[in-house]
């Protein structure tokens, strides 16, 4: 299992949101760079880095920064927010990104999903992030129609090899991950390499998730605050 710091960007700074929330943005770094290369210089083995402007604005704000990471770092990263053309994945992927994460655009627009795993395989991901099961989409302020299950269903049938899953209540709170529905997923669509996020507290919500068989698990706010150390990190993740 892979753990995966957490840098979600806002304003090209490092920030954590509480459930998803704007309006509830802490900056726990102003240079995500140095954040970036304190995680790597720690033993973080890749990066889960989110563009939240771009989550809302459909476009990739914060580019310069992610590209300015990927001069710091030599290990995985895996970058989300805004994804909406072939085009956009193609930018990130040539700038040396390893996975691009398409979210929104994968519950309104299953074919696009499709046509980008026929371009770029296994470097495309899908985040589903479930507000009390249903998903979320547009930074997580339009709640669809859709269950968690069946659009995880959709796009292993369309070739995804890896699902990002978050239960929004659990963003940023530190209360514990849902392992309830993580274990559903895990049933359900087996195929799938998933990764967890949101609300992982502690040590023990890692090995938790880890006895589950998930492929990774994204950490933010608990590293942040030292609830988790990246030794925690480090050796839970072996």
């Amino acid at each position: 299992m892979i753990v995966y710091p957490a840098i979600d960007l806002k304003n090209g700074q490092c920030v954590r949101l509480y459930q998803g929330d704007f309006a509830q943005e802490t900056v726990v770094n102003p240079d995500p760079l140095k954040q970036a290369k304190a995680f790597a210089e720690a033993g973080a083995k890749a990066l889960h880095i989110v563009d939240l402007d771009g989550a809302l604005t459909g476009d990739l704000t914060n580019l310069k920064v992610i590209q300015g990471i990927l001069t710091v770092v030599e290990i995985p990263i895996q970058v989300g927010g805004g994804i909406r053309s072939l085009e956009q994945i193609a930018t990130y992927l040539e700038s040396g990104v390893s996975r691009v994460i398409i979210g929104s655009k994968a519950v309104e627009d299953p074919a696009f999903v499709a046509a980008a795993v026929r371009q770029y395989g296994d470097k495309i991901a899908v985040g589903i992030d479930a507000k009390e099961g249903l998903v979320a989409t547009r930074g997580w302020l339009d709640v669809s129609e859709q269950d968690y299950l069946s659009v995880a269903t959709e796009m292993a049938k369309l070739g995804v090899e890896t699902v990002i899953f978050t239960d929004i209540a659990k963003d940023g709170t530190l209360l514990g991950p849902n392992l309830e529905q993580l274990g559903a997923l895990a049933e359900k669509v087996p195929q799938l390499k998933l990764i967890a996020s949101g609300g992982i507290s502690s040590r023990a919500d890692l090995e938790a998730v880890k006895a589950l068989g998930v492929a990774g698990v994204i950490s933010g706010k608990a590293l942040y605050n030292g609830n988790l150390t990246m030794t925690d990190v480090v050796e839970v993740g072996e």
